[in-house]
């Protein structure tokens, strides 16, 4: 605790916030109604006002270091950081001590070959057991849908499975490549219920070994490699569909063109691409700062345009679905097997890890129901197909086209 700090359950008087830092972010967070020990859910329990100049000096950076520090409270991490972006006071602050790593992001392919591998050590090799407990029995690590009727994560996360499968219209006996392929979610559904072939590839040694022995003896061949080595000689010959889900945002703008060049050399001149990614309402946004530290290394959302451009004479967009509002559930659905499972991994993983994973998980929720982010599902195929493609119905229960 700082020499000007109280004690926790001490009210924070006005001489603690009566800095100009201080007083800057107390009336920023005004703008969207949240008070400085305040009673509603959203509200910050400040217990070390330091926390108010990190958050001045160094914007979400030092404002989730501080709260993995213990600095401050929230009931409703999630309400908070909805209020925030739904104010749009994250666009207020520009921490001159950030200046080097936005110029770096601009400047840098931080997503080469060699850094390719440090989000799957970092993020992905956590433990599978850990992501076990976390997310639903299929393992899969992206937006359920749930505007289906599903009452679980679990049905959320089938859901959004038949809807690819559908979408693409899998058949038995293709073959398909699944770019970032994770624990094998859509793999072991779409050979399961569809009767395909599937190749995968993924960064993440926990993700290669799991997905190995959970689905040995199918048709599925799970490769520990990075998407830039892939063609079609390699795989057999070009393959009938393509799928990417939430591999997109780890790629980066720099490489986007590569990586459309990669999936257009290794998919049939008939085939399909369904490309699932989380994306920015803003081109010129940086990448956070406190997500790339602590979550999602090298990590770089695509603003909608920068898709477009990296389409240009390779695919031809089909159909662009966007239901980034069904992120939100899905988070806190994650949050909440989190919080449940956590004794069993509290003496392995410490609290300091415990406040960095509910920050990461509560944030980003509020961040989509602020709308704030998206989720995007494009569907594109090499040269349009003939007389359009017509969109399957989208609810198991009704009959909508496209």
């Amino acid at each position: 605790m700082t020499a000007d700090a109280r004690p926790p359950d001490a009210p924070v008087g006005a001489p603690l916030l009566d800095t100009a830092p201080r007083r800057w972010v107390t009336e920023l967070l005004g703008r969207a109604g949240i008070r400085i020990n305040g009673d509603d859910p959203w509200d910050i329990r400040l217990h070390d006002p330091v926390a108010l100049d990190r958050a001045a000096a160094e914007g979400n950076l030092g404002f989730g270091e501080a709260y993995m520090a213990g600095q401050w409270d929230c009931a409703a991490l999630d309400m908070l950081f909805e209020r925030v972006l739904r104010a749009h006071l994250d666009r207020d602050i520009h921490p001159a001590r950030l200046a080097w790593h936005s110029l770096q992001a601009r400047l840098t392919n931080r997503q080469s070959r060699r850094r390719a591998w440090q989000v799957g050590k970092a993020h992905y090799d956590l433990g599978n057991a850990f992501y076990a407990a976390m997310l639903d029995p299929r393992m899969a690590y992206s937006c359920g849908w749930w505007q289906d009727g599903a009452h679980d994560l679990a049905q959320a996360q089938e859901a959004k499975l038949e809807l690819v499968c559908r979408k693409l219209g899998l058949q038995p006996g293709m073959r398909v490549l699944d770019i970032g392929c994770g624990w094998g979610s859509f793999m072991g559904y779409a050979t399961e219920r569809h009767c395909v072939h599937c190749i995968g590839v993924t960064v993440s040694r926990e993700q290669a070994a799991y997905a190995q022995e959970r689905y040995a003896g199918l048709p599925l061949e799970f490769r520990l490699q990075d998407y830039r080595d892939l063609d079609a000689a390699a795989l057999g010959g070009p393959v009938d569909r393509i799928v990417s889900i939430g591999m997109f945002e780890h790629v980066g703008h720099r490489n986007h063109r590569a990586y459309m060049e990669v999936a257009h050399r290794c998919l049939r001149d008939d085939g399909l691409f369904l490309l699932h990614t989380i994306g920015k309402n803003l081109r010129d946004l940086m990448v956070d700062p406190w997500i790339d530290k602590y979550i999602f290394p090298n990590g770089d959302l695509p603003a909608l345009g920068q898709i477009g451009d990296a389409l240009d004479g390779l695919f031809v967009c089909e159909d662009l679905h966007n239901f980034g509002a069904d992120y939100d559930p899905t988070l806190m659905a994650w949050h909440a097997n989190f919080e449940s499972a956590w004794p069993r991994f509290a003496d392995a993983l410490g609290e300091t890890f415990r406040r960095r994973w509910r920050y990461y998980l509560l944030s980003c929720a509020g961040a989509f129901r602020a709308r704030e982010l998206q989720l995007w599902q494009w569907l594109l195929s090499k040269d349009g197909i003939p007389g359009g493609w017509r969109r399957p119905a989208l609810s198991r229960h009704d009959d909508v086209r496209g």
